[in-house]
């Protein structure tokens, strides 16, 4: 069967420096070896794809990425020459990989043309985004020109997880709770609750939003959100869709990256149906092989398993 992998990351050595931060919540060793992987693209990538049976990885830019940088000028030039790496790397293996951009959201005009370049010129698939920018969300007015141009392009914009901008008073004095183990998943499934209540999809009802790690803890939430939401003061928030489980439903899709688990996922198929979860690796920081063989031992129905080992991603990002 074949299968296509949408969470697969890489940096350049002229961004790797924005991973520092991330460096801190890792082990030294674990991370050494996770950039050294980061910075293959071919190499060792491949025959690791051969081995693990995966037939196409969508690459993506590493947390933080360009939402890291401080300056909008430099933040649209890297952004324009990490794509156009990406389309090099991609043109160099067209079978085997496919690219989502990364987008320099300081400026959010200059962030839609980038899209528009990206998707028009390029090829790639969609654009992912490492959380915040400098503490600006993707429920932003101003960003509202990105999600207009995403809808009419007819491609998705991935939210993946980063440091927050701050620490919650919460974590003081556990930084092991910090980065991808929690504080992370709660960070990026809050992010997408801000879209929903932000408006981002009533104003743009086909947008679409990927969220990773069989989507950071959500589809567990729907009937608690529904019930809640119904209880709860809206503070003046309407939803157009009646309910935050509607907008999950119809414009969020999730991977598996970072999860081989099978409650969960039958978790997901039950809470979002089969055709809006795409399969991802999260590599390298999970196994290729690991992420392969637990979709094809997966205790779901074939045609299920068809549906997000590829024909998921064929629909939705005509790979």
């Amino acid at each position: 069967m074949r299968t296509v992998a949408l969470e697969e990351h890489f940096v350049t050595p002229e961004l790797a420096g924005y991973g520092t931060a991330t460096a801190s919540i890792a082990q030294p060793g674990a991370w050494r070896e996770a950039s050294r992987r980061l910075a293959d693209l071919t190499e060792e990538r491949l025959p690791m794809m051969d081995a693990a049976g995966l037939d196409v990885a969508v690459l993506s830019l590493n947390s933080p990425g360009i939402q890291a940088e401080t300056d909008p000028v430099a933040a649209v030039a890297a952004a324009a020459a990490v794509n156009d790496f990406l389309a090099e790397v991609i043109a160099g293996h067209p079978d085997r990989f496919a690219g989502f951009a990364a987008l320099p959201l300081q400026d959010p005009q200059a962030a839609a043309e980038e899209l528009e370049r990206a998707v028009s010129q390029l090829g790639l698939r969609g654009a992912l985004v490492n959380a915040h920018t400098r503490g600006r969300y993707l429920d932003d007015k101003e960003l509202r020109v990105v999600w207009e141009r995403a809808e009419g392009l007819d491609v998705p914009l991935y939210l993946h997880p980063a440091n927050g901008l701050d620490r919650p008073h919460l974590l003081t004095g556990h930084p092991e709770l910090e980065g991808p183990m929690w504080s992370w998943g709660v960070d990026t499934a809050t992010h997408a609750l801000r879209l929903i209540f932000g408006g981002v999809f009533d104003d743009f009802p086909d947008a679409r939003l990927l969220l990773g790690h069989m989507g950071e803890g959500l589809p567990y939430a729907l009937w608690r959100l529904d019930s809640r939401w119904g209880f709860h003061n809206h503070h003046g928030i309407e939803l157009a869709r009646g309910t935050p489980s509607e907008y999950l439903r119809h414009n969020v899709y999730i991977t598996t990256s970072g999860v081989c688990s099978a409650p969960p996922l039958l978790c997901a198929l039950l809470a979002l149906g089969a055709d809006h979860i795409l399969f991802g690796t999260d590599y390298p920081f999970e196994s290729m092989a690991a992420a392969t063989q637990f979709l094809a031992s997966a205790p779901i129905s074939e045609s299920d398993r068809a549906k997000i080992s590829f024909q998921n991603a064929a629909a939705l990002l005509r790979v």
